[in-house]
């Protein structure tokens, strides 16, 4: 049976679905930049600190009683054009308690204004800045939902290509990871992304390059090597069958993976984790995920 506030995000959602297909981008940046701009009112216990990476704006969202050894790197989504917003903030700060670790969100550029590769480069900045700080890359875990999901998985392949040391492993929320094939699309109906969003996020992050190259559209990517992945979906989303062929991507280059989708769920529903037990549920168990694999690297030290 759905709670009553699950009816009543299946009411609301089309029409933010309707806005992201139809409204201009501005439009919907400035819709966007109300919510960010109102005054941030952190969970008791947590600090949050501004800080440049190497160039790339982040943030520090760090829990009272949190390793200050250990860190979640997080990519956020936005189709490649949208920023870090709140909701995104009270995410992470929930998964940083989870973990007891602090979390770094990283605030990269956006598309079109700053198209595929500046959101990579952001990312693998971002990463190298921390080992450069002094974190051992076994204690820094990354996750990202959606086209974060994308980034978290491309900054793995681009990092492994160049040979840096790998975190302890990462978690995707509905990762984006085919911007090529656009077949597989048809028939879903999907309760936040509109076929039409979808293409207009595409054509604006990748104007110029074949999408599918592999740092754009890891499941034409050699995965070996990576560490270990958790991935969740939601069984009503588009981006469904882009979990479940990464998963078994993953699993024919020997990556350990696991993929759970949750019955019902649409796309990043975890963005709603003070309303649905579902969202609730899915941070836990990609907290502890997340937790165990630092605890399991640091063991081997």
């Amino acid at each position: 049976m759905l709670s009553l506030d699950e009816k009543r995000m299946r009411r609301l959602l089309p029409v933010f679905r309707w806005m992201l297909a139809y409204l201009p981008l501005p439009t919907m940046r400035r819709l966007q930049s109300f919510g960010v701009k109102n005054p941030l009112r952190l969970p008791a216990g947590v600090t949050k600190t501004n800080v440049q990476a190497n160039g790339v704006p982040c943030e520090w969202l760090i829990p009272d009683g949190s390793a200050d050894d250990r860190v979640l790197l997080y990519f956020h989504g936005g189709g490649f054009v949208y920023g870090w917003t709140n909701m995104h903030r009270y995410m992470v700060i929930r998964l940083a308690r989870e973990m007891s670790v602090r979390a770094l969100a990283v605030d990269y550029r956006l598309a079109p204004e700053y198209p595929f590769p500046a959101a990579l480069e952001d990312c693998v900045t971002a990463y190298r800045w921390l080992l450069k700080q002094g974190f051992a890359a076994e204690h820094i875990v990354f996750a990202g939902d959606s086209a974060g999901g994308n980034l978290t998985l491309t900054t793995l392949l681009k990092l492994r290509d160049d040979g840096d040391p790998l975190p302890a492993g990462a978690a995707c929320l509905s990762p984006a990871t085919d911007l090529y094939d656009e077949s597989r699309l048809e028939g879903t109906y999907d309760l936040v992304l509109h076929p039409r969003a979808m293409r207009s996020f595409r054509d604006a992050y990748i104007p110029h390059h074949d999408a599918r190259d592999p740092l754009l559209s890891p499941v034409y990517a050699d995965l070996r090597g990576l560490p270990p992945l958790l991935i969740h979906a939601g069984e009503d989303e588009a981006l469904c069958d882009h979990a479940i062929r990464i998963t078994e991507l993953a699993k024919r280059a020997g990556v350990p993976v696991r993929l759970e989708i949750y019955p019902r769920m649409w796309h990043v529903w975890q963005l709603t984790v003070g309303r649905l037990p579902q969202a609730v549920q899915s941070l836990q168990d990609i907290g502890q995920f997340l937790k165990a694999r630092i605890a399991t690297e640091a063991s081997k030290q």
